[in-house]
């Protein structure tokens, strides 16, 4: 297995799912995956939850080739490794049949001969599950944490990339900034709430 080892990384704030977080790019994938519509640090505590459940190793080739009712259940639990166990169960499936395809099964060849951030950023858009925004933090992930820093990777990962930030997962280092990263979120969403209720005033009003 490629190690992606840089420094300890602390996103689920849980000891275990870190350590493993921090040596397995196939499982800092899968977090990633799992991060939406859950807390952060449950999200990132996903894949050692799995891998514990699991009958074999926890790499591409075996998740890809689990049975995919089998597979449904060890993501369901209990507890549930995420809000929606069934969807998010397929999803994972789908990541490791890629990543087994494309890249032998070998996560980290991802972006371990990218040369540059564009290059990086179009690889991960690619993968399934991962959108445009889902990309970009996780290319700022990598260059901000675990120093994979292809040229323009900061412009690529745009606006999260940003040195001194704390908007996304790639700022959290310890409880301090996770705090600041929900902080952020939590502000952005009473923004975006704010435009969506504008135009219905302005319309009512009309």
């Amino acid at each position: 297995m490629t190690s992606t080892r840089s420094r300890k990384l602390c996103l689920a704030q849980q000891p275990d799912a870190d350590e493993m977080l921090s040596r397995d790019p196939f499982a800092l994938l899968v977090g990633m995956l799992l991060d939406q519509q859950i807390p952060m640090e449950r999200a990132f505590a996903g894949p050692v939850a799995i891998s514990k459940r699991m009958i074999g190793p926890f790499d591409p080739a075996t998740v890809a080739h689990y049975d995919p009712d089998a597979f449904v259940e060890v993501v369901a639990g209990p507890p549930a490794v995420h809000r929606f166990p069934t969807a998010m169960a397929a999803r994972i499936q789908t990541l490791a049949k890629h990543l087994d395809d494309q890249y032998a099964g070998n996560a980290s060849g991802l972006w371990s001969d990218v040369k540059s951030g564009d290059d990086l950023l179009a690889r991960l858009s690619a993968l399934p599950g991962f959108g445009a925004q889902k990309a970009k933090i996780f290319v700022a992930l990598l260059g901000k944490q675990l120093k994979v820093r292809p040229r323009g990777w900061r412009e690529a990962s745009e606006p999260y990339g940003e040195d001194g930030a704390f908007k996304s997962v790639a700022d959290v280092i310890d409880v301090a900034s996770l705090v600041k990263v929900r902080q952020f979120k939590q502000e952005q969403q009473v923004v975006r709430q704010r435009v969506v209720a504008r135009p219905l005033r302005q319309t009512r009003n009309g």
